[in-house]
Parts: structure tokens; C-alpha cells; sequence
């Protein structure tokens, strides 16, 4: 196969083998909504059968920071509810630098800035000043993290999934760079990438579901499925649907909305 074969899709982006596919968009600490999602998939559970088999579901990344229960978010998700669905959970950039902190809190202070107080508070930490954090208290609240921090949470972490193919479809955090297989991508694409991605015109040879952009709603287009909706912000999360080559789309909201 020629360069231009490996990154020109001619066909439809298709979900394989007569199943339905979903994908999750950045949840960050708002586990009132994710159970409300879990709690809506698995009342759709049956429907979604198909002779190819259980529906499939990924959660896109970004589970901590900025909402206000990062901790709480984990624990559903480890749940592995929707026990009945294929599940697959990738890393987004917040998960790495939640890690990154733990192990380097000075060469990733900049967590806290981003989100990282909110989470250590769902821990029952009192965080540092994320602007003025002196390297005593970034060293104390790694510590105090790590402490806190449940031997099943940290595995969870650890064990991410950087992206996951299905058929047509990549499932990425953030997007892919153009030029590089699937399996060749970096992950301070499939985790930062944003503009690059997002202006670029070239197709890839998948169709790409992603998170990591907040927008007023999801998006859908030949090149690209996007469905941040800046659940911590807006309280509304959103998640693709995906069967054949159509896309549509589920949410949740509260009631403040």
C-alpha cells in the first residue's frame, strides 16, 4: 500500500461486525452525570445487542480534574458498569499529569493550575495555592496523594489504554497526527494535539472519535467525530453513538442547565 492508500479513505468509515459502538466525552470530575449516563446505557443495554455481538463502549479520557469528584468518577468507572457492554478506558492528558504530579511534583506543578486542586480535594487533601505553591507543599501534596490515593485507582490509571480501533473508526483523547499509522502515533499527540488536528483538512485512514476540545455540541463530519462538551463546565455530557457508517449522538444533563 502506497503513502496516499495508508491516509485517503475512498469508503464510508463503517463499525465492524454488526455491532454498535459508543464513546464518551471528557467526564472530569462530574460523576453526577457519568451515572446518569451509566444508569442510560444500561437501560438501552438489550436494544443495542446485535448479532455481531455486546455493544461496545470507550470512554475517550480526561475522568479528573476541574469537577468537583474526580474521585467518585473513578470509582464508577471501575466499576466496569455497563457490566454487559465491551469497555475500553484511554488516558487523556489530565490522567497523565494527575500521574506525572505523583511522581515528579516539581516538573508538574502545572497539574494544579489545571484542575489538579479539585481533584486532590475530592481525596480529602487541602490543596497548595496552584500559583504559588512553594516546592515544600507540591512535595506534600504528592505525598499526600499517593497516600490517599486507593491501590485499585492507581492500577485503574496505570492500566489506560493509549487509543483503540474499530473497524473504520480510531478512538483517540485528543487526535492523531497526519503523516503517522495509527499505531505509530506519539503520545503527546494523542493527548495534546489540538489545532493541528482540528484545522487540518487531511483525512486519515480512520475515522477519528475524539474528546479533549470542549465545544457548545458535538461535531460530525467524514474526517472527524468530537464529543467534549464540557461536562464540568456546562453540565452536559455527551457521548457518539455509532452503528454502520451513521452517528448520533446521547446525553445527560442536571437540572440546573
Amino acid at each position: 500500500m502506497g503513502f496516499f492508500g495508508m491516509f485517503e479513505r475512498a469508503k464510508p468509515a463503517l463499525f465492524p461486525d454488526g455491532r454498535v459502538g459508543f464513546a464518551v466525552g471528557d467526564i472530569h470530575g462530574r460523576a453526577d452525570l457519568l451515572a446518569k449516563l451509566l444508569n442510560l446505557f444500561e437501560a438501552r443495554a438489550e436494544q443495542e445487542v446485535r448479532e455481531g455481538g455486546a455493544p461496545v463502549l470507550v470512554f475517550l479520557g480526561d475522568y479528573v480534574d476541574r469537577g468537583p469528584d474526580s474521585a467518585r468518577v473513578l470509582d464508577l468507572l471501575i466499576s466496569r458498569r455497563p457490566h454487559t457492554y465491551e469497555r475500553h478506558y484511554l488516558r487523556g492528558n489530565h490522567e497523565q499529569a494527575m500521574l506525572g504530579f505523583m511522581e515528579a511534583p516539581l516538573s508538574n506543578r502545572g497539574w494544579l493550575i489545571h484542575g489538579g486542586t479539585d481533584t486532590l480535594r475530592s481525596y480529602g487533601i487541602a490543596p497548595p495555592s496552584p500559583m504559588h505553591a512553594t516546592a515544600d507543599e507540591c512535595e506534600a501534596a504528592a505525598a499526600a496523594l499517593k497516600a490517599a490515593l486507593p491501590p485499585e485507582h492507581l492500577s485503574f490509571l496505570q492500566g489506560l489504554e493509549r487509543y483503540a480501533e474499530f473497524g473504520g473508526y480510531a478512538f483517540v483523547h485528543a487526535g492523531v497526527k497526519a503523516g503517522r499509522s495509527l499505531a505509530k502515533q506519539k503520545d503527546g499527540d494523542l493527548l495534546w494535539i489540538r489545532e493541528r488536528f482540528l484545522n487540518s483538512k487531511r483525512r486519515f485512514s480512520h475515522r477519528v472519535v475524539h474528546g479533549h476540545t470542549p465545544a457548545d455540541a458535538p461535531f460530525a463530519d467524514e474526517r472527524r467525530i468530537g464529543v467534549d462538551t464540557g461536562a464540568y463546565a456546562t453540565g452536559l455530557l455527551t457521548a457518539a453513538r455509532l452503528e454502520g457508517e451513521a452517528v448520533d449522538f446521547l446525553s445527560v444533563t442536571d437540572r440546573s442547565r
